[in-house]
């Protein structure tokens, strides 16, 4: 037996009293999410926390009308049922307790909560014998079926075009500071710091197996060492940076990428063909990476090739000149 199971219940299992009463527990913890996000969005989005702020005091009124449909039919006891308690049932993934979600996160789930909800009464009102509690059920699947163009509604009323493009260039900007620029330091960093050490050991050894395991450390040693040198050195709260679990993925990973792309050509046996093909993985990556910069950060795109082939190409000879000599 599976811990857990045993004490839940199927939904075709539940009476029509248990039904009413998991739909208000539905509706408040809905409530509370909507409230929970808007609380996240109000400091970067004020114009959006004012629609979630008004999604909740709609689920509060579907919450009030189901608890009257109660009082009348069963009285004034609510049985206490959640959605954990019924075995299948939509649970809702608990994103909420997540710091620094993005806007379009938000809004996502918000959408998946109205489609849950609008099926959960569907089957509710299948579920109800009672002529008044199957046409409240309906009348509240069709309100969360019409939450979209009720949430259209609130967009047009609250979210100006001005607010909005104030919200997706602080949108914008917060995907810079979280993913990019941790990014794109880790790949330039794992492309460039790489580039010595790899082409040293090729050009001294001209043996490829030896480089290949030089390069497969050395660019998973730093993309260890950036990961966690960007996910502890700043934890985002006064930077405004983001979850430091996310720059430090995203700086680790993108360091070790940019160490193993000159890296795993040396997997082919013929020295020169794989020094050939790693020499031009290395201007790949060289140009991406002012591509990237030009493209996000609007770093003018003749600088940003200054800035990284040149200095790139630099390091590259100096990595050949001390494996060759």
């Amino acid at each position: 037996m599976i811990p857990g199971f045993a004490s839940r219940r199927r939904f075709s299992e539940l009476s029509e009293q248990e039904v009413l009463a998991l739909a208000i527990s539905s509706e408040e913890d809905d409530a509370r999410i909507y409230r929970q996000y808007a609380e996240e969005l109000r400091a970067q989005y004020p114009a959006s926390a004012v629609i979630f702020e008004e999604m909740a005091k709609e689920e509060d009124h579907h919450r009030q009308l189901l608890i009257e449909r109660h009082r009348a039919r069963f009285g004034e006891v609510i049985p206490l049922i959640r959605r954990e308690h019924v075995a299948g049932f939509y649970a809702r993934k608990p994103v909420w307790l997540a710091k620094n979600l993005s806007l379009e996160t938000i809004r996502g789930e918000a959408e998946a909560m109205e489609r849950d909800a609008q099926e959960f009464y569907l089957l509710a009102a299948k579920h109800a014998s009672d002529a008044a509690t199957r046409k409240l059920l309906g009348d509240l699947a069709a309100a969360e079926a019409g939450h979209e163009q009720k949430a259209e509604h609130l967009v047009a009323s609250t979210l100006t075009e001005d607010a909005r493009a104030e919200e997706d260039r602080a949108a914008h900007r917060q995907f810079i500071l979280t993913w990019v620029q941790p990014g794109l330091a880790g790949l330039m960093d794992g492309s460039v710091s790489t580039l010595a050490p790899i082409f040293a050991t090729a050009f001294a050894t001209q043996n490829t197996s030896t480089t290949f395991l030089v390069g497969l450390a050395a660019a998973a040693g730093a993309g260890i060492s950036m990961g966690f040198t960007e996910a502890a050195h700043d934890d985002g709260k006064l930077s405004g940076r983001g979850s430091p679990l996310k720059r430090g993925i995203a700086s680790g990973v993108m360091t070790a990428v940019g160490g193993l792309g000159h890296a795993l050509p040396y997997l082919i046996p013929d020295f020169w063909t794989a020094t050939t093909i790693a020499i031009i993985v290395v201007f790949i990556e060289l140009w991406a990476i002012a591509w990237i910069q030009n493209r996000y950060m609007e770093t003018p795109f003749l600088r940003a090739v200054l800035q990284v082939v040149i200095g790139g190409a630099l390091v590259f000879a100096a990595g050949a000149l001390i494996g060759g000599g």
